[in-house]
């Protein structure tokens, strides 16, 4: 009497591979490298996306600074003073830009020049305050390089910005 193993319903027998069918079970090294290199393109634009957003961030604080350093120094004049000689006469000798760098005041009426647009005109005829920018240098003339990036205030405080869009 011979025994056969009792034969299993379809959905149930074991499957049997060929070569071919069993290399395309998973995912090949190409696949996976063209997904790692996907991923790292994305990752790359995200990063440098945030890095100038980080920056935009920066610059809208420093105008805020000026802008509130401006404030001070024309309650100071409502006062019935004269200009302040430095920012600690308004309290705000302290106050440093987002990039870890004081504010620039230069007070006209006690020494000091005016910073020159492009066409060698003042930008202030009262006082100046202005951040160095990222690179923390600076030249008198904002069309040098190093005062691109420089946040300034200009037009006797009609404008205040970056030195490049001045």
């Amino acid at each position: 009497m011979s025994t056969q193993p009792p034969s299993l319903p379809a959905g149930l027998r074991a499957r049997r591979f060929s070569d071919r069918q069993r290399r395309s079970l998973g995912f090949t090294l190409i696949e996976l490298m063209t997904v790692i290199v996907v991923m790292g393109a994305l990752a790359a634009m995200a990063v440098a996306k945030t890095k100038y957003t980080v920056e935009q961030a920066k610059i809208a604080r420093a105008i805020g600074d000026l802008r509130a350093l401006a404030a001070d120094i024309g309650g100071y004049l409502t006062a019935g003073n004269a200009l302040p000689v430095t920012l600690a006469d308004v309290d705000r000798d302290g106050m440093l830009d987002p990039w870890g760098r004081p504010y620039v005041y230069v007070n006209f009426s006690v020494g000091g020049s005016p910073r020159i647009d492009v066409f060698g005109v003042s930008l202030n005829t009262d006082y100046d305050v202005y951040s160095l920018g990222p690179d923390g240098s600076s030249s008198i003339s904002l069309s040098a390089a190093s005062s691109q990036d420089d946040i300034v205030r200009g037009n006797d405080g009609g404008f205040l910005g970056r030195g490049s869009r001045y």
